[in-house]
Order: structure tokens, then sequence, then C-alpha cells
């Protein structure tokens, strides 16, 4: 599906220039989000009224896709009910209970970026949309739920590794677990993306040290990319597999044919969450133990154990938000905190 991006005095060829370089300059898992949402929106809108999306967008839709969107409708049927009926028979929504704030906010957010990209007002910046925006956010609130349900902190993460053997397949699963762990809880879309000439080892020698370069996370970009350390037993783990796969150039992280033999293209992010779950079953655990995010906030939580300062790692999750990182920290068993032990 085409984004809508491009305002509408602009001439065809003018637009497709602007929608070319909105698309090099937007992370493919913002353009991935776009394009959901965008599907989701029209789709709502057309189950709704029977009409395409407007631009702009009137208020009264605006605030209609709100109060549809506060309300578990399980047991109030009408228009709203059957719209999001039709959305589920789509697979679009998974079911009538009401969507999470976060989603909301969400499509929301997509939504009011659709409406900048043709340079026109958005009826969510409307006074009255505004405040019922928020009201709908107060009015779906539910508990925050974890990415992840259970963090892989260091003794799962030996388990997982002990999986490991020395063949191609092991080689490159100790390989990303540990690069993902150690190098402050890495996402997966990060780990996918990396080449051979984000790895920089001119100091591997001298001092056991890798420079890990991410050129685009969530909170940088290729200008500011990271280079972030990596020392010991992952900075080797990442070298052997480099050597013993015969990485030359290209993506870092590869397919492995059944055959054991290492392939030309890159492994994605959906090969790093099957890694995860197949490593965890091996591991003794249930494949469901943990997502992707768990090496992200078993990273954030091991630190915490080990009563590394937040700042520090900060330094390396990259998280902007101290808030954010904090929750992780106050995750730890109280007991387990080494605060309880200053007195000895």
């Amino acid at each position: 599906m085409d984004l809508p991006i491009a305002p509408l005095s602009l001439t065809p060829d003018e637009a497709e220039a602007l929608t070319a370089l909105y698309r090099r300059g937007t992370p493919d898992n913002t353009l991935r989000a776009w394009e959901r949402d965008l599907a989701y929106i029209a789709a709502w809108k057309h189950a709704t009224y029977g009409q395409p999306l407007a631009w702009p967008e009137s208020e009264a839709v605006a605030l209609r896709f709100l109060t549809d969107h506060s309300v578990d409708l399980t047991d109030k049927p009408g228009a709203a009910q059957t719209a999001a009926q039709a959305l589920i028979t789509a697979g679009l929504r998974r079911s009538l209970a009401c969507p999470a704030p976060a989603t909301l906010d969400r499509r929301v957010a997509s939504w009011r970026a659709f409406h900048r990209m043709k340079n026109l007002p958005s009826p969510f910046d409307a006074p009255l949309v505004s405040q019922a925006r928020g009201r709908a956010r107060r009015a779906a609130a539910r508990p925050t739920q974890r990415k992840s349900e259970n963090p892989i902190t260091r003794p799962v993460l030996e388990a997982m590794l002990a999986t490991c053997d020395h063949s191609h397949r092991g080689l490159r699963d100790r390989a990303i677990l540990m690069l993902g762990w150690a190098s402050g809880g890495r996402r997966r879309s990060e780990i996918s993306a990396l080449n051979l000439d984000d790895i920089d080892s001119r100091e591997f020698e001298a001092k056991g040290v890798l420079r890990v370069r991410l050129l685009t996370t969530k909170t940088t970009g290729p200008v500011a990319a990271p280079r972030l350390p990596l020392k010991g037993r992952p900075a080797r783990a990442v070298t052997d597999w480099i050597r013993l796969a015969a990485i030359l150039g290209g993506p870092l992280f590869r397919q492995i044919s059944q055959a054991d033999r290492v392939l030309t293209r890159r492994l994605g992010p959906d090969g790093i969450r099957d890694i995860i779950r197949h490593r965890l079953e091996l591991a003794g655990y249930p494949p469901d133990f943990a997502s992707t995010h768990g090496l992200r906030s078993g990273f954030l939580t091991q630190a915490a154990l080990d009563g590394a300062p937040l700042p520090a790692a900060m330094q390396l999750s990259l998280h902007r938000s101290a808030n954010q990182a904090q929750r992780y920290y106050a995750d730890v068993e109280i007991t387990d905190n080494p605060a309880t032990d200053l007195l000895g």
C-alpha cells in the first residue's frame, strides 16, 4: 500500500520524489508501522462510513475513531461492533476488546503524520478532539504489560549459550546471543541490520575489544551512529563467527542451510526471534519464556542485580528516558538489591 506522502499541490513527479525521500530517510520499522496503520484506518473508515479516507479528515470522523476505540465492544451491538467485526475478518484487528492505549496512540500518531506529509492540518490537533484523546487514553488504561514475559538474565543466557555447538549454526547463534545481550540489549532489527563493516576490530588484538556501529536505532541515526564496545567472550564469539564462516563483507549474520552451509542471504529480524525461541527450548525453557525483548530487559535487569549505575547501563542500552530504563531496576526483587548489603 502506498503511503500518503505528498501535499495535494505537488505534481505527480514531485510527489514521487518526495515519497522516495521519505522512504530513504525513515527507518524500516517506522515504514512498516505506517503501512499497517494506514491499512487499518482506511479499512475502519470504509467499514464505518462506506467512504475512503479524506485529506484533511473531518473532526467528526476523528472523534468517532476515538470513541469507537475506547470501549470494549464485546457486549455492545451496533455500528461500532459491526465495523470492528469487519476489521477482525480482514485480519486487521484481533478481538472486540478495547485496544491498548499504546495501540490507539500509535494509530493516531500515524494519522497525524500522514496529514503532515500532505502539509495539512490534522483533526486530532483540534482542542475538542485532543481532549477526547486524553479521555480515551484514560478510559482504556490498563496495567503495563511487559514486552517480554521474562528477562533473559545471565543464568538464562548461559544456559542458552551452552546449547550452541561448534557448527556454523552454533557459532552464529552464540555470536548473536552474546552480541545482542552484552552490547546493551540490542533489538532484533538492530542485530539483523549489522554488516561486517559495522564491526571495528582494530583494538581486538591489543585490548580484546570490538566496536559495534549501529547505523539506525530508535533513538539515533546514521549521523550520530553509536559505536558500542564489545569485550571478552562476546568479542571472541563474534570474531570466531566471522573467521570460521569466512565472512568477507556484506551481512554479518546470515541464513544457514540444513547442511550447515553459510548462505549469502541476511538473517532477518524474524530469524533472530526464532533463534531465541529455539535456544530457550533447547536450554529447557518454554519457547515463550521470553521474547527477543528479553535480551534487552535481561541486560538491564542483570545490570541492576550487579549494582551497575543506571547511567552506565543506559550508555549501552541507548535509552533516552531514564524513567523507562528505571523500570527494569525497579523490577529487581528488593532483597536482591545490592544496596541492602551496604553494611555487610
